[in-house]
């Protein structure tokens, strides 16, 4: 059997971090097996699905780089398809048409509730109160039509729904790959819609014929549809389909333990695009929430691709912990193209203007300075002191290192630096030890003062780096301008 999975979106919402990771579960189940990932956009609540939210869900995908192996398939251009099942199953025996009005379902609800309330009344006979407990659980019961058996219409013009034959009495059981042997009572199940009275499919009846003609052989998804399998099953059951493999997993809660919420911070795949986090590393991090291979943290895609079975899900919740989706963004941040990863930095540098003759300058420390930061605004921010512009706005404690005698030492240390006729960092560091033991100073002496001017006070790594990243001109006019300024306004 070919693997063949989906991921079903309701463009209702933008592709939330859930979401995410449930397409992200069936696209390396699919790419483990050799099989094929599928894309379905669930858009037959037409009252509340949007042209914008599903483009968010489609961009968000080909952001994080799940790429369907087929074009979306439209759900609400399949209606009729979905309709012509429904009578396919009137013809089986399997579905019938049910003439209840929703007026007459609600007079019965509403019923069951007034005489489960009325049991509650104080000082009412033992036998009474059975009784009206028992009316009630009838009425409030999973709804099994008296049209089920074949009953006459109740006119020739009646108005109908189309409802599925709910399974009669005993075990229903779901073997799931994740939550395991799951059990209900038929009973628990009711005559449910298939058709609305204006013709159109319900979501039940739309996912399962679409998933069969998907031929959709795995269904993993979130444990808040598990009670959905139930009541799709008898669906495949009543057309005589193949059922396909069920897992059921657990959703993502907070770092607090509850329910994940706006509270816990931004949910919107694209939103962690905006706040700097790169597409493998919201894979490799997505991945490690609620799925586990042995001790191995982070996974590449290969690495994925090769391990991910379903038998790795747990059946806890897991919890989203935006600290080490730093670490593991951080972590990919280092290991990115040089050239990419300029690009993606480049527009946070661009936001205060262009970058002018600092981009040779961030070209050159960007090897070396991935480290800086678990998100891009972070990293970006890390490379500040090179795109200071002259002359330096000097921060308090550069100003402190700036004293008369710092500026006497530095004075001497330019020019020894103008001597340097190789801007290496090892024939820099070379200049400045010579320096030092030539005027009998220890680094930090020359250092503190040296780095002020040329940071402005700014956080930087290694100072014979700094030089060579700003190259000599610079590095040279940098100093130059704290010892003007040093000396005033020419008279």
């Amino acid at each position: 059997m070919s693997v063949v999975t989906r991921f079903a979106p309701s463009p209702t919402g933008m592709l939330h971090i859930g979401g995410a990771r449930t397409a992200l579960f069936n696209y390396l189940f699919a790419k483990h097996h050799n099989g094929k990932f599928l894309l379905r956009i669930e858009d037959t609540d037409r009252e509340r699905s949007t042209p914008e939210a599903t483009t968010a869900i489609l961009e968000g995908m080909d952001w994080l780089g799940l790429v369907p192996d087929e074009p979306p398939l439209m759900q609400f251009e399949r209606a009729g398809r979905h309709a012509e099942v429904a009578e396919e199953m009137i013809r089986r025996g399997t579905a019938f048409r049910c003439y209840a009005t929703q007026e007459e379902l609600q007079a019965r609800r509403d019923l069951g509730e007034e005489k489960r309330q009325a049991a509650k009344a104080e000082g009412l006979p033992d036998d009474e109160k059975a009784r009206l407990l028992a009316e009630a659980h009838e009425l409030l019961a999973p709804y099994r039509s008296p049209w089920r058996d074949g009953a006459a219409a109740p006119a020739p013009d009646a108005s109908f729904t189309v409802r599925l034959r709910a399974p009669e009495g005993g075990e229903r059981i779901l073997n799931d790959g994740v939550q395991g042997q799951v059990k209900i009572q038929a009973s628990e199940l009711d005559d449910m819609i298939l058709l609305r009275a204006d013709g159109t499919p319900t979501y039940m009846l739309a996912v399962v014929v679409d998933d069969h003609d998907m031929g959709v052989t795995h269904i993993i998804r979130g444990d808040d549809h598990l009670r959905n399998a139930f009541r799709q099953i008898p669906i495949y059951e009543a057309m005589g389909w193949q059922i396909p493999e069920f897992a059921h997993v657990p959703l993502i809660h907070g770092a607090d333990g509850a329910k994940l919420s706006k509270r816990h911070g931004a949910l919107s795949t694209l939103a962690y695009r905006e706040m700097g986090y790169l597409p493998e590393a919201m894979r490799a991090y997505l991945l490690r929430l609620g799925w586990s291979h042995g001790d191995q943290e982070i996974f590449t895609d290969a690495e994925a691709a090769q391990v991910f079975d379903i038998s790795g899900m747990n059946k806890a919740p897991a919890r989203l912990d935006l600290d080490k989706l730093g670490q593991v963004n951080s972590h990919f941040m280092r290991l990115a193209d040089d050239e990419r990863l300029f690009a993606l930095l480049k527009p946070y540098w661009e936001e205060s203007g262009p970058m002018g003759d600092a981009e040779p300058r961030l070209r050159a420390a960007l090897p070396h300075m991935k480290d800086r930061g678990t998100t891009l605004p972070e990293l970006a921010q890390s490379f500040a002191f090179l795109l200071a512009k002259r002359p330096l706005e000097l921060n308090k404690n550069a100003r402190k290192a700036l004293t008369e005698v710092g500026l006497d030492r530095l004075s001497g240390l330019r020019d020894e630096l103008r001597r340097v006729t190789q801007w290496r960092t090892d024939q820099i560091a070379e200049a400045i030890s010579s320096f030092c033991a030539a005027k009998d100073l220890s680094m930090g002496q020359i250092g503190q003062p040296l780095r002020a001017a040329l940071t402005g006070g700014l956080p930087a790594p290694d100072i014979a780096p700094v030089l060579e990243w700003l190259g000599q001109d610079e590095a040279l006019a940098r100093i130059d301008d704290q010892l003007a300024a040093a000396q005033g306004p020419a008279a």
